[in-house]
């Protein structure tokens, strides 16, 4: 596996969405088997649900869990950059089921025309307990995920650098006006 520097780098999730890269890989499997390799390309079919996420942790510390979409509505034109997908905040250890989920996971839905997407997942060690005056955004919801900002996000509560990150990229397929249609609340 790359390091973590260059991949970010070289796909531009430094800068675009970060300031500096994570130190390591976050390991990301979704249920079919297919796991997130530093920009592999997945489909909304393959990420329609909640993916297994591995980290070396430490014992009693809390984490915040990001998956944001940097070209929505697509790469040339990412005027609602961030659009962002997940946010669990108040994970201990590695059992997200634990944590205050802020946004619940929605997968990738790239409109149709708008080539590939970049797809970020951002792991960051809390220095406390957070208490998050954020909209709580059900997975039948669209509103409130576009213009999202990692770095204000992380500013905000003092987050500090990302510890661990991994990324895919995905483009259009038949799944995703079942996912609009989810997000509209029908």
């Amino acid at each position: 596996m790359a390091d973590p520097s260059d991949l970010f780098a070289k796909h531009k999730i430094v800068p675009d969405i970060l300031d500096a890269a994570p130190k390591s890989l976050l390991k990301v499997t979704y249920s079919g088997g297919q796991e997130v390799n530093g920009g592999n390309e997945l489909t909304p079919t393959q990420v329609k649900n909640v993916p297994q996420l591995e980290w070396a942790a430490e014992q009693d510390a809390l984490y915040t869990i990001l998956l944001t979409d940097p070209d929505a509505p697509s790469r040339k034109e990412p005027k609602f950059r961030e659009w962002h997908h997940w946010l669990v905040v108040n994970v201990p250890g590695t059992q997200i089921d634990k944590g205050d989920v802020l946004s619940a996971y929605v997968g990738s839905g790239p409109p149709q025309g708008t080539g590939l997407h970049r797809y970020v997942f951002l792991l960051f060690k809390q220095p406390q307990k957070l208490s998050c005056n954020e909209p709580r955004i059900p997975k039948t919801s669209g509103d409130k995920r576009g213009k999202f900002s990692t770095a204000k996000f992380v500013a905000k509560y003092k987050l500090g650098n990302c510890v661990a990150g991994n990324f895919f990229q995905a483009q259009y397929d038949d799944y995703v006006p079942k996912l609009y249609k989810q997000l509209s609340g029908k």
